[in-house]
């Protein structure tokens, strides 16, 4: 997203490459994860993954070249159909939706951008201010679930569950995916202020 006239090494890259760190890092647990998730909870943890290692792309400050901006509107088209598919589960699979929409929205800005036909100094776009409105909201409701969520109390030596009826398995995986949550929210969140 910062393009291809960002030096590798300057402020701003180095911040970038934090949250391309941050973001692969959270896609391939997130993988990982789906790997060992059930049926249910595979489709998910695959999209989260998709959002993980597509946001680490989006992120390189050197830019992912000609071919990045097509490739990742594809994927990310292709992750918000995924997303409606999921929604026939519950509605709490609407952030994948947003999630989605708002990687293709930036690869569509990207690609118009490579083309010559950004919307030049005229400020953000209302989608963009909206984006940043939910981002903003959903990193500061998330940390704030993450703090709170940090009260477990571990079973006995030997069983690797926590006892705090939250039924998230091993203790503290519940909290390591709400971590990877974060980060990846506070990467949409990075990656739209840079707009």
């Amino acid at each position: 997203m910062h393009g291809p006239a960002t030096p590798l090494f300057s402020a701003s890259a180095v911040s970038a490459w934090l949250i391309v760190l941050l973001c692969a890092v959270s896609g391939t647990y997130c993988l990982l994860r789906a790997r060992r998730a059930d049926r249910s909870a595979r489709g998910p943890a695959v999209g989260e993954a998709v959002m993980g290692l597509g946001t680490a792309a989006m992120a390189v400050p050197s830019g992912t070249g000609a071919w990045g901006p097509p490739v990742l509107l594809a994927v990310f088209c292709g992750a918000a159909v995924h997303a409606l598919w999921l929604l026939r589960g519950g509605a709490h699979h609407a952030h994948h939706l947003v999630g989605s929409l708002a990687m293709a929205y930036m690869a569509y800005l990207a690609l118009a951008v490579a083309g010559g036909h950004g919307h030049g100094g005229a400020g953000p776009s209302a989608v963009t201010g909206a984006l940043l409105v939910y981002y903003a909201g959903y990193v500061l409701l998330g940390g704030a679930r993450l703090v709170t969520a940090g009260g477990a109390v571990l079973a006995p030596a030997g069983t690797g569950t926590a006892l705090d009826g939250t039924g998230s398995g091993p203790s503290g995986a519940g909290e390591l995916t709400r971590a990877c949550r974060l980060a990846m929210g506070t990467g949409m969140l990075a990656m739209l202020l840079s707009m």
